[in-house]
């Protein structure tokens, strides 16, 4: 899990850590030149203050001449020629010498000026001890804590982290759940992580046994359904072969027997859908045209007595590799909204290169109805006793099944064309 929660942790202390960082750099920054600035000008003052009063108790007190502190004394009246060429030019005040290593102090009095020279590289020493030395504690200080609840914090997300990677590597279609029974969790794993577990250990379960009962149905509902279907096609077949029957019986027996193939159609579609999308459905190269014909004289039947054409245009005869009896489904579906939404003119069926047209000059759909016309169960005319809305939800889903594009153009009480394009085939010898 490149993204997971470990890392998000450890980018977070990461974070964390710099930003302390640099909130330490700059206080010492800040801290260092309060410090030249504030503490080193402040003692400079006060040894200035002591000086003149000793030297108002004894005029021959020497200025203060130490280690890190030189001072020169400018009696008034005297030249300051006696002073390093450096400080002679320097007015009242404090100046910062950094040319010569120097901090100096001038203060002037009306017995005379005194020059306090406090040397940098002393109080860059002095600065070190008592500025970055604290920071540099303080920052190792919130390092060493960052890092311990940063250890802290990777244990506790680290059951949850293992239940994530075991998680990933599941099969959606045989989930190991056996890895989270209660007595193969690790030792360190409690409280929420562990009831984390328990909860996809059921979870787990109850995903098995679901997917068990869909494999259970598709396969008895495959055999179970096809079973009567199969008898009433041979009934219907044997009934057909009396030659004493009347036309009225014939017409109703053959309407039984394409009743009995599109239901086949549909519980093959349905299986289809209903199985895993990666399990390969029975296909064969079929013509795409015989297909539009056999569906093209099924919907002739819908039409009775209405004053309507319907017209099949092959202008091309392309070979497709998937289950028939899917097409007869998809073709079957559009046919029947076309045939049932139009009440005069011509339902067309043209075939293409790569295509199937299917236009028709009903009632049509207005915008609105066009946006939801593949929603389930919605009708465009609901008034119109036909159909449950389902046909064209159908469709779809077995058009993105097969990786098909399904389109639809309509315009009010002008008609409806839909189309349905193919992915180029390879050629028919190929696999």
């Amino acid at each position: 899990m490149p993204h997971g929660l470990p890392r998000k942790i450890r980018i977070a202390f990461i974070v964390q850590m710099v930003m302390a960082s640099l909130a330490i750099l700059v206080a010492f920054y800040v801290v260092a030149t309060l410090f030249k600035y504030g503490f080193i000008q402040a003692t400079l003052q006060d040894e200035a203050r002591h000086f003149w009063q000793l030297y108002e108790a004894s005029p021959a007190q020497p200025p203060p001449n130490n280690f890190s502190l030189r001072g020169y004394l400018v009696e008034a009246g005297y030249s300051n020629l006696s002073l390093p060429a450096h400080l002679r030019p320097l007015a009242p005040g404090f100046h910062d010498l950094a040319a010569d290593g120097q901090l100096v102090w001038v203060d002037q009095q009306q017995a005379g000026t005194l020059y306090l020279v406090y040397l940098r590289d002393q109080a860059t020493r002095v600065a070190l001890w008592f500025a970055v030395l604290p920071a540099m504690l303080a920052l190792f200080a919130i390092y060493g804590a960052t890092w311990l609840t940063y250890k802290a914090s990777k244990r506790m997300v680290s059951p949850v982290a293992w239940l994530a990677r075991l998680v990933s590597r599941w099969d959606p279609r045989h989930p190991d759940i056996a890895a989270l029974a209660p007595e193969r969790l690790p030792a360190d794993m409690e409280g929420e992580a562990r009831q984390l577990a328990r909860a996809l250990h059921s979870l787990g379960g109850r995903v098995e046994a679901q997917l068990e009962r869909e494999r259970n149905f598709t396969r008895d509902a495959s055999h179970e359904l096809r079973t009567p279907l199969t008898v009433i096609r041979v009934a219907s077949d044997m009934a057909l072969e009396d030659p004493a029957l009347s036309p009225r019986v014939v017409r109703s027996l053959q309407r039984i027997q394409r009743s009995g193939r599109d239901m086949e159609a549909v519980i093959d579609a349905f299986l289809i859908l209903a199985r895993d999308s990666d399990i390969e459905p029975q296909s064969e190269w079929f013509d795409v045209c015989e297909v539009v014909q056999e569906e093209a004289d099924s919907a002739r039947m819908l039409l009775g007595d209405k004053p309507v054409q319907l017209e099949v245009h092959c202008n091309a005869r392309p070979q497709l590799y998937a289950p028939p009896r899917v097409l007869h489904v998809v073709i079957g579906n559009l046919l029947r909204n076309a045939c049932s939404y139009t009440d005069r003119g011509t339902v067309a069926i043209t075939i293409g290169p790569d295509s199937v047209e299917v236009s028709d000059t009903g009632i049509g759909m207005a915008p609105e109805a066009l946006a939801r016309a593949f929603e389930p169960f919605y009708r465009a005319a609901p008034e119109r006793p036909m159909g449950t809305g389902l046909g064209l939800s159908i469709v779809l889903r077995l058009c993105e099944r097969f990786g098909w594009q399904i389109a639809l153009d309509s315009a009010l009480d002008t008609g409806t064309v839909a189309t349905v394009r193919f992915p180029q085939p390879p050629p028919a010898g190929g696999a």
